[in-house]
């Protein structure tokens, strides 16, 4: 068997303890990149659950009102779900998933709207949408909707609610 000529025999070399640490202090700035950003992503999934599930919510309230004339008045979190029994309407019956938190409507003076209020689970963001007279507008938070006056052509929905991401300017 061959010796290598430049080490004496039985000589066995290994990383040395700084090779090891700076091989460890590399994986921890590895990993202090990319567990935060793997943090957002899980973020954003919990918000894009929230948002498509009022989407559902507002096809299940479109459905309801066409039942009534386009009437929303009686509308609520359960007469949604009755309608689209996937839409939870509790954080115990949601599992992981967001639910509907909170649904109403009226029509009065020919005016038709309703409001609908999910609210994502984990991040605990809410997303809410407007239906007023054909017109639905998305708002972050908890939306409240007060209707026109004579003065004004449109109506106003405060919202409130501190949304921590998945919305530009209050609207999604």
């Amino acid at each position: 068997m061959r010796q290598r000529q430049d080490r004496p025999p039985g000589d066995e070399l290994g990383f040395t303890l700084i090779e090891l640490l700076v091989v460890i202090l590399i994986i921890g700035i590895l990993a202090a990149i990319a567990i935060p950003s793997f943090l957002n992503q899980t973020r954003k999934s919990y918000d894009a659950s929230a948002k498509e599930l009022t989407r559902s919510a507002v096809t299940a309230a479109d459905t309801y009102g066409t039942d009534l004339g386009n009437n929303f008045s009686g509308l609520t979190a359960a007469t949604v779900n009755s309608y689209e029994s996937t839409i939870a309407t509790s954080s115990s019956t949601a599992g992981n998933n967001a639910y509907l938190e909170a649904a109403s409507g009226s029509y009065a003076a020919g005016a038709s709207i309703y409001v609908v209020t999910v609210k994502a689970y984990s991040t605990g963001d809410q997303y809410s949408a407007v239906y007023y007279n054909g017109v639905v507008s998305r708002f972050c938070g908890s939306a409240t909707w007060t209707p026109p006056t004579p003065a004004t052509a449109v109506g106003f929905a405060a919202t409130s609610g501190a949304v921590t991401g998945g919305c530009v300017n209050g609207t999604w």
